[in-house]
């Protein structure tokens, strides 16, 4: 019976993952009713989300840290309760700095304590079945934009922006802490175990102390993987909309863009999920950001709305389904004991790669006049990417007498 408890761990990390993430990026749909009433720039009011998101990667590694500590339990409650006060003060603060370090710093500290903590105990619970359980935990972010957005949109339509961000905070909290109570510690037998058909396995024992990890050739080919993953379709996924509506799109046909790869990416978890534990991790990983590449590249042929949708599907799935991955990579080299510091710090890199997307799309087209170059040199950034992840060392056989893990 223990070892089924890890589909609750699966159940409760969607829940998270749902209402956390989609309370934080719910912030677009506050814009314009917070610069009517307070007067301030869309530019500042923007601000505490690229503020959300430094934050979120700096305290995923220290968040990351404190799960091989403490455990997932305390971390998700306490980052719970960290995002209804940041939310809560952000919601009655009529100074921009206090909206920014509240929204921010607090909301975006509290975004870094879901993803490396949740997806690190739910490999530990499966040895079996190992990547659909952390592609099923990832789709809660995934649905977040299809749950929490459109009712934070009739909630600031019935009571204003500030009783609606006040009124999630209070909601959010009243979730996520009761479901924080049901994370607990995989038994140390099943989360010793590998996964089954990893193709992936270190050549060396794994390291036993986080500092050792870091420093490992393993662990800068993961990072790097994920640093360029993240570059490669940031900059896309950000000036979309834009370059669909200089195709000719309209605002709202451009928007619903959007929602499709939301779509497409829940699909692309589990399709990507089911395959990488039949056929290997790495194997599908590498399919998945080749796929993701030709996509991207793909986008200078495109001008037709339906063309849009079309690619969208594609592009949706194939990052969707690539990044829940990354998480098995790491516990099949690393193991259970330092899998929260491997993931936090694995995730503070992707976050500095999402980071340079939107600005370096944004150069590229104040440069060029087009969006042309941008999808090229993300292209090429994609590829990189695939290229980085052929480096992961193959799987080590144990020798004829070698017992296996357990």
């Amino acid at each position: 019976m223990e070892r089924h408890y890890g589909w609750v761990i699966v159940a409760a990390g969607a829940v998270i993952t749902c209402v956390a993430m989609g309370a934080m990026f719910a912030l677009p749909v506050y814009l314009q009713p917070i610069a009517e009433e307070t007067g301030w720039t869309r530019a500042g009011i923007s601000g505490a989300m690229t503020v959300g998101f430094v934050v979120m990667g700096i305290a995923g590694f220290g968040w990351g840290m404190l799960t091989d500590r403490i455990g997932a339990r305390p971390v998700v409650m306490i980052a719970a309760v960290i995002l209804g006060i940041g939310l809560y003060i952000a919601s009655s603060t009529s100074n921009l700095l206090v909206f920014q370090a509240a929204y921010g710093g607090l909301v975006g500290a509290s975004g870094g304590a879901f993803f490396a903590p949740l997806m690190a105990t739910t490999v530990g619970w499966f040895d079996k079945h190992r990547s659909l359980a952390v592609s099923l935990v990832s789709i809660g972010a995934g649905v977040a934009p299809m749950v929490v957005t459109p009712l934070a949109t009739i909630l600031i339509a019935t009571f204003g922006w500030r009783s609606a961000m006040a009124m999630t905070a209070i909601t959010a909290t009243v979730i996520l802490v009761p479901a924080g109570i049901l994370i607990r510690r995989a038994p140390e037998a099943l989360a010793a175990s590998p996964s089954e058909g990893s193709d992936v396995a270190p050549r060396e024992p794994q390291p036993s102390g986080a500092g050792a990890a870091l420093k490992t050739p393993q662990f800068i080919v993961l990072a790097a993987t994920f640093f360029f993953c993240c570059a490669a379709h940031s900059g896309p996924i950000f000036h979309t909309v834009s370059y669909a509506m200089i195709c000719g799109a309209s605002a709202l046909a451009a928007a619903s863009i959007y929602s499709v790869e939301g779509v497409a990416g829940l699909f692309g978890r589990l399709i990507f999920g089911v395959l990488a534990d039949r056929l290997g991790v790495k194997r599908v990983l590498i399919a998945g950001l080749v796929m993701q590449s030709v996509g991207i590249y793909t986008y200078i042929y495109v001008t037709q709305l339906t063309e849009f949708y079309m690619l969208a599907v594609v592009l949706g799935m194939a990052y969707g389904g690539v990044m829940p991955l990354y998480a098995v990579l790491a516990r099949d080299y690393f193991g259970p004991k330092v899998m929260g510091t491997v993931l936090g710090a694995a995730t503070m890199t992707s976050a500095i790669g999402m980071a340079f997307g939107p600005v370096g799309g944004g150069w590229l087209y104040d440069t060029f006049g087009s969006y042309h170059w941008l999808y090229v040199a993300s292209a090429a950034v994609g590829l990189a990417a695939a290229a980085m992840a052929l480096a992961f060392p193959p799987v080590r056989k144990p020798q004829e007498g070698q017992l296996q893990p357990a």
